[in-house]
């Protein structure tokens, strides 16, 4: 059978992506066949067009989606056809109408939540799931303490505050507009900064009482780095888990010596969704807290499958806030 999918024949900027007909055939053992009703929209998606996660060529770019199971091969004893389903999972490949890919990673969707809803939040909901219940610093974090994150009116930033606060944390968000920061607030941040306006380091400070915080959460990379350490305390940790403005630069581990025996971990969802029952479990917690009401995701992009491009340059140009969906 056949299915539009969005592809690239070599690295490049958002004009490499192409609408094309494939063809979908039978899953094979520990695979699935999926039919998506809606696909989420990843700053990943942007790395690996780009080439600074290089993948061999031509590539089918989509990291999460949400739609019916069609079909099961064998081995597979999670899900059957006729299933709602969502995922965030390797490889690539959710652009697309329909697609056969490993079953591993693809969790059952309760029937209360969307498929938009589902397309949204796996990889954002799931980055968020990590960081704030398995990426925790040296002395754990406690109801009161406070922490930094980093484009927090952005898909995983805007789960993380709710997340956040329902967990009794004091989250400080930045972002680059008033805008954004009032959506962070709105979200349940306990502080927002417009690093734009003010030395985001200077504020933390002043806001945690010249202590500092446990641990800066960090997904702009390059240049939030050294304002990220100045923010920590002794101890303190530092999570880069993306890098929105482009990969952190060699530096003389000295300086986490002298800034106060500091640690720093480069995360990923992927290490953490290694085996099917640990992403089973991250999954429940993520479908649990959103039943709750407790985390909303918020949908503020919508684009055609065909408009791919144009998302593309919207995300890579900050003007898009919360989660964005190509639609089918």
């Amino acid at each position: 059978m056949r299915s539009q999918a969005v592809r690239i024949d070599r690295h490049g900027g958002p004009e490499e992506l192409k609408i094309v007909d494939v063809e979908v055939g039978e899953p094979g053992p520990g695979e699935i066949r999926i039919r998506h009703h809606a696909v989420g929209l990843n700053f990943i998606d942007t790395y690996q067009r780009s080439g600074l996660y290089p993948f061999a060529m031509p590539l089918q770019l989509g990291m999460e989606a949400a739609g019916v199971v069609e079909a099961v091969g064998e081995g597979v004893a999670h899900l059957k056809a006729g299933d709602r389903a969502a995922y965030a999972s390797q490889p690539p490949g959710a652009y697309s109408e329909l697609r056969v890919m490993p079953a591993k990673n693809v969790c059952r969707l309760p029937d209360a939540i969307s498929f938009e809803t589902g397309a949204a939040m796996m990889l954002k909901g799931l980055t968020a799931q990590y960081l704030l219940k398995k990426t925790l610093p040296a002395e754990g974090l406690q109801p009161g303490d406070f922490i930094l994150f980093h484009a927090a009116a952005g898909g995983v930033g805007l789960i993380a505050c709710q997340w956040a606060k329902a967990l009794g944390l004091q989250l400080i968000g930045t972002a680059g507009t008033d805008a954004k920061c009032k959506l962070a607030l709105e979200h349940g941040a306990a502080h927002a900064i417009n690093y734009s306006k003010e030395n985001f380091a200077e504020r933390v400070k002043e806001i945690t009482g010249g202590q500092g915080v446990k641990v800066v959460y960090d997904s702009v990379g390059k240049d939030t780095f050294e304002g990220s350490l100045d923010c920590l305390r002794p101890f303190g940790l530092l999570a880069i888990f993306g890098n929105g403005s482009g990969p952190v630069p060699p530096f003389n581990l000295g300086l986490l010596a002298s800034k106060g025996s500091l640690y720093v971990t480069r995360p990923t969802l992927f290490s953490h969704t290694s085996s099917r029952e640990r992403t089973q479990a991250m999954a429940d917690d993520l479908f649990k807290v959103v039943e709750s009401g407790a985390v909303k995701i918020p949908i503020a992009q919508r684009y055609p499958l065909a408009e791919v491009q144009q998302a593309h340059r919207d995300l890579e140009a900050r003007k898009t806030t919360g989660c964005t969906i190509l639609t089918l």
